[in-house]
């Protein structure tokens, strides 16, 4: 299986979930963590599963994360299999926002296939760290999700 892990961090605590993401996906097989800057054409990558995450800023996805995914036509990753996160402070949803909300929206226009709810990884305060037990749950959920792939069926 090959997993693509895009994140944008600014004081590595999203980093750190992609991280901890692509290590525990990497036992099923190739996953790499990459930021948003080295990201090419997302659309032109043979992918099984995309994961993306990036920090909440002002209740949405930081630009850089947003023109990447801008960028990709329409349906251009129709059937793939994807993830979104964010890390946020641990408040309601309405107070703080969610990136991984907005980057799941911009996954399904993309004609991508959610494998779980998007899900937010939360952090002490504004430069971090990750709340104790942050980086297991991250693990935990990506594992959880990827037991949600289908195989395909032989013909």
């Amino acid at each position: 299986m090959k997993t693509l892990v895009v994140y944008e961090s600014e004081y590595g605590n999203t980093e750190r979930v992609a991280r901890t993401i692509a290590d525990a996906l990497g036992e099923h097989g190739e996953s790499r963590a990459l930021p948003v800057a080295e990201v090419g054409n997302l659309a032109g990558q043979r992918l099984d599963l995309l994961v993306v995450g990036a920090p909440t800023q002002r209740h949405g996805a930081p630009v850089d994360m947003e023109g990447l995914l801008y960028r990709i036509p329409r349906d251009a990753l129709t059937g793939v299999v994807a993830l979104a996160f964010d890390t946020r402070y641990d408040r309601a949803r309405w107070i703080t926002g969610s990136a991984a909300k907005r980057i799941g929206k911009h996954l399904r226009r993309l004609g991508c296939l959610l494998l779980a709810e998007p899900e937010s990884f939360f952090v002490v305060g504004e430069e971090g760290p990750l709340e104790p037990g942050e980086e297991e749950r991250a693990r935990a959920w990506a594992l959880r999700s990827l037991g949600r792939i289908r195989p395909a069926t032989p013909t």
